[in-house]
């Protein structure tokens, strides 16, 4: 870890984990001290409103009842349709596919746009799905308990099952703990969390701190 980028004398630094880890939660944290951010998942969720190509190959890879009266997704129709049954690592492969190379471009622009100097972090969920570590100074991985993660899911109206089997279709804690240069373990409190983060970025993160490995 550590290998140079290519993106300019800043700092470039991944928050990554499984969905429901918390990851975006520590992300805010260090963007509450000054680091300009680039979320994954709110740009995918961007590329795929109404009026965004990428919408349209979705609705052509996996049907066209993914489109609303209004013509926004059903974003639960599609999440139920890629990540459930069988062939599950190929349909959530061929999204990727369609919406990979969107995000990463629109995420990289943000970054690069960071001022000389400054911490450039990147909360982006599939690190090493896409195999881009080498790419950043540094790593952060949050992770949780599987049980506990299906519980926040469900708090945002993802049924268990649906949890689950987004779930299983990520990188396991184990393949995470293989990258990591900071390891965050967020089994208490979201206050437990801010304050592991808020150590993390003031020990290890801030412009004259060394990340250690």
């Amino acid at each position: 870890m550590g290998a140079p980028h290519t993106q300019g004398p800043r700092r470039i630094i991944a928050v990554s984990g499984g969905i429901g880890s918390g990851k975006t939660a520590v992300t805010r944290v260090f963007a509450s001290r000054g680091a300009v951010t680039a979320d994954a998942d709110a740009i995918a969720r961007q590329i795929l409103e109404p009026g965004e190509p990428a919408l349209s190959e979705v609705a052509r890879a996996f049907g066209g009842d993914l489109l609303k009266e209004d013509g926004s997704l059903d974003r639960a129709l599609l999440a139920s349709r890629v990540f459930g049954g069988e062939g599950a690592s190929e349909r959530v492969a061929r999204l990727n596919a369609i919406t990979h190379p969107l995000i990463e471009a629109r995420a990289w622009s943000i970054l690069r746009g960071a001022p000389e100097g400054s911490l450039a972090v990147y909360d982006i969920p599939l690190l090493i799905e896409g195999d881009h570590a080498d790419r950043f100074d540094a790593v952060v991985i949050v992770d949780a308990p599987i049980e506990e993660r299906v519980k926040r899911l469900a708090g945002r109206g993802v049924a268990p099952e649906d949890a689950r089997a987004r779930i299983r279709a990520q990188a396991s804690s184990e393949e995470r703990r293989a990258i990591a240069t900071i390891w965050i373990d967020n089994e208490g409190s979201s206050d437990d969390l801010e304050a592991v983060a808020r150590l993390v970025y003031e020990r290890w993160l801030t412009p004259d701190a060394p990340v250690t490995d």
